[in-house]
């Protein structure tokens, strides 16, 4: 499906790599019709050196003659780079990672009735692993979606939402792997605690978590049943669930999934 269309990538950092990366170990797109662009000129370089991608002296440039442009740069500087393309895309599909930027906006900023698909990967993509939530624009067209599938589907899962969700995927995927690293130390500072080495409690930390993970998405079940399967009547686990209850465990990680939610709102506000 990518493999006639030429990409332009806005923005290298961590999600725009991640893609890039994605879509060229997977062969879904060649190398060189790919033009990456990005503020540092050096590390645009090195990409084009190290991958055989194209680089770009600006943004102008980088777009020109692209079938899909990928905007991967930061929400604070999204503005300054769309008043830079407006005008200049055509009938470009344009697929924004943005956090909080919504496609009304940006289509209101390109001017004309741009075709945009809204995207919320988070940084687990750097190993294939992403989760990927899009939302089409007003102005898509047949077979818009399936093309951002493919991009992101090359670093992950990826799922179609209303874009009114977007902001709470942000909150919950997007942001979730900060808690989930949180959540992890907390595990080996408690293992070291309790009297494990630091390494082997972190070991175990991430493998609890990745086996747990792995057991739910395998299995299918509810993590309630899987949680039940652990506890069993007056044991370790139930005992530690009751202090986990005790400190509002549940009701801290929904608050801080409703405040990121909030904070993706106030960007896409900017």
């Amino acid at each position: 499906m990518l493999r006639n269309q030429k990409i332009a990538v806005i923005g290298a950092g961590n999600m725009g790599l991640a893609l890039l990366k994605g879509m060229i170990d997977s062969g879904a797109v060649p190398p060189n019709a790919i033009t990456v662009r990005n503020k540092r000129a050096e590390k645009a370089q090195a990409l084009a050196e190290k991958f055989g991608v194209l680089t770009a002296a600006n943004n102008v440039e980088a777009v020109a003659g692209a079938d899909i442009v990928l905007l991967a740069v930061k929400p604070q500087i999204f503005s300054h780079v769309l008043s830079e393309l407006r005008g200049k895309l055509g009938d470009t599909l344009v697929i924004s990672v943005a956090a909080g930027v919504s496609t009304e906006r940006i289509e209101r900023e390109l001017s004309g009735n741009p075709r945009v698909v809204r995207c919320m990967p988070n940084t687990p993509a750097l190993i294939k692993q992403g989760a990927t939530a899009i939302s089409p624009g007003a102005f898509t067209k047949a077979g818009d979606l399936e093309l951002a599938q493919a991009i992101l589907g090359s670093v992950g899962r990826v799922v179609a939402v209303d874009e009114e969700h977007l902001d709470a995927v942000t909150g919950l995927s997007g942001s979730g792997p900060a808690y989930v690293f949180l959540i992890i130390e907390a595990f080996a500072d408690a293992g070291v605690k309790v009297g494990l080495s630091r390494e082997i409690a972190l070991e175990l930390a991430v493998q609890t978590i990745q086996g747990a993970a792995r057991l739910l998405q395998e299995t299918k079940e509810h993590p309630g049943k899987l949680k039940d399967q652990v506890t069993s009547p007056g044991g370790t686990a139930i005992a530690g669930l009751h202090t986990l209850e005790q400190g509002g465990l549940r009701t801290t990680i929904m608050n801080a999934v409703e405040a990121a939610t909030k904070r993706a709102k106030e960007l896409g506000q900017g």
